[in-house]
């Protein structure tokens, strides 16, 4: 059966949610090719200016399921028009910060508004867009996605040479103000919401201790000891939060959401997946500039295939898991990342360029569809009381898997490499043996965590 186009309403509402998932996106990864320009520019040290990155990455990291959670009770749409202020608004404040204080506070007010918006992105499709589409809307916000992630640092890199760094949080004030019309004019009114509901403030607090410590282990460089002590104080506020929301009234995350072994496989996953391709991100530059002796020039050329893909793979993913259904295409898609991983490991030392841009294509390729079909699955039967949440705790397996991807990952290739910005090229190559051999084995553990659940799901019945 063919599907039928999308009407006006539901296409500019889908472009608007498509700016939502970009804008945050693009600032996760855009700040940080302006960091030298900004150590300069404040005349800071550089672990001074890492914080112009952290703050944003912390905000949302730990703010982001209660953002869904509040969407689900004053209203989605509502709380996403406050997301969209927040967030243009903080970026304006960046691009006129007179001081490095400033910025590094506004950047943390930037976060706040893209997590409501990376939070509630996904469950206003389902109030957006007729059902038997949401595949190709899903692989719409997934190559918005990827596409701002991956091409944050070569166009921040462009438009600090060009306007200066203010620029790279100027761009957002036009796309905010866009963003926030389309929002307003063509998304649903929100639907009556239950007032009398109250909000779980002490497991939000349990949860933004437990998020803000891990994140800050896998970011803030220190000692072994100080990691150590972060996560086990992530430990700690995870097991406090437990025992927290077993007694809430209003609990903010409600476990019958994971009745249904799928759903924590399938936010298992977006983890994974998301630690596989920052490992494109970390490792990719180093390989082209010092494996290959690539100039500045082609190596920005080499980076571009990712989001080239990503942009045109999208949709046409999307399609596929409307065409095919989700949880085929879930499977379809790790697998594709998985043989890409491992051509990655071992192609590109023999095959030169070629044998690194066509496994990229293909990891990239296969990212896009997993994307499209996971967020389709995990959203597909989840209640409108709970959709802000389960959107939620998708965008929060994604950042993490990012963040985890940046510091983990990092270090694989360093065991291998030395120190990345010194090592001579063969070492280079080893790391990139070693990395994406070890990015293969995480896609054969989501693999596997995908056929548990399924097998899971027939013997309790669930379809």
């Amino acid at each position: 059966m063919s599907l039928q186009p999308l009407h006006r309403s539901p296409r500019w509402a889908l472009t608007g949610l498509s700016l939502s998932m970009l804008m945050p996106s693009l600032d996760t990864s855009i700040a940080n090719a302006g960091l030298p320009t900004l150590a300069a520019a404040f005349g800071a040290a550089f672990a001074q200016v890492q914080w112009v990155v952290l703050a944003y990455l912390l905000a949302i990291t730990t703010l982001i399921v209660s953002a869904g959670r509040l969407g689900d009770l004053i209203g989605r749409r509502r709380l996403m028009l406050i997301g969209i202020s927040l967030f243009t608004a903080a970026s304006l404040c960046c691009a006129l910060a007179p001081g490095l204080a400033w910025l590094i506070t506004a950047r943390a007010v930037q976060g706040l508004g893209a997590a409501v918006m990376l939070a509630l992105t996904a469950a206003l499709v389902g109030d957006a867009v007729p059902k038997a589409q949401s595949g190709r809307a899903m692989g719409l916000l997934g190559t918005m996605s990827a596409i701002g992630t991956s091409l944050g640092p070569s166009l921040g890199g462009l438009l600090i040479a060009q306007a200066g760094w203010p620029s790279i949080f100027l761009i957002n004030v036009p796309l905010g103000l866009l963003n926030g019309w389309l929002v307003w004019r063509h998304l649903p009114a929100d639907r009556a919401v239950e007032t009398r509901v109250r909000f779980d403030h002490a497991g939000t607090m349990a949860l933004a201790l437990t998020l803000g410590a891990y994140a800050l282990a896998m970011t803030v460089t220190g000692t072994p000891g100080a990691t150590l002590a972060l996560l086990s104080i992530s430990l700690l506020g995870l097991g406090l939060f437990v025992a927290v929301e077993r007694r809430a009234a209003a609990p903010l995350m409600r476990m019958a959401l994971f009745a249904d072994p799928r759903r924590a496989a399938g936010l298992a996953m977006t983890a994974l997946v998301a630690t596989v391709m920052m490992t494109t991100l970390v490792v990719g530059p180093f390989y082209l500039s010092r494996g290959l002796g690539l100039g500045s020039l082609a190596v920005g050329l080499a980076l571009s295939v990712g989001p080239l893909v990503a942009a045109l793979g999208g949709v046409p993913a999307g399609w596929l898991v409307d065409r095919f259904g989700a949880r085929r295409m879930v499977a379809g898609g790790l697998s594709a990342m998985a043989g890409g991983c491992l051509l990655l490991a071992v192609l590109p030392t023999g095959l030169g360029l070629p044998g690194y841009l066509v496994p990229i294509a293909w990891v990239t390729a296969g990212y896009a569809l997993f994307q499209a079909a996971n967020s389709s699955a995990l959203m597909v039967d989840v209640g409108q009381d709970l959709r802000g949440v389960m959107s939620a705790m998708l965008g929060l397996a994604r950042n993490l898997g990012l963040i985890t991807g940046a510091a983990a990952m990092g270090t694989v290739f360093a065991l291998a490499a030395g120190d990345p910005a010194q090592a001579p090229a063969a070492m280079i190559a080893a790391g990139l043996h070693l990395t994406f051999g070890v990015a293969a084995t995480l896609m054969a553990i989501a693999l596997a965590v995908n056929g548990r659940a399924r097998s899971l799901s027939v013997s309790v019945g669930l379809r």
